[in-house]
């Protein structure tokens, strides 16, 4: 259980870091995404990162 917490956190992580990059246009790729300087994808993706946080936090307990 505890395996599967951290390898979904961490996949969470990472896509609502990419998501955060994209809503702020730091990373324009793919260069034809809808997600591409629209802030609310900014806010979808801290909110994605910080429910991958907490799942990583419970699953290294």
């Amino acid at each position: 259980m505890a395996r599967s917490l951290l390898i979904i956190g961490f996949l969470a992580l990472a896509i609502g870091l990419l998501w955060i990059g994209q809503g702020t246009g730091v990373i324009p790729w793919p260069r034809s995404s809808f997600m591409i300087n629209q802030l609310q994808w900014a806010g979808y993706g801290a909110l994605l990162a910080a429910v991958g946080l907490i799942l990583i936090w419970q699953g290294s307990r």
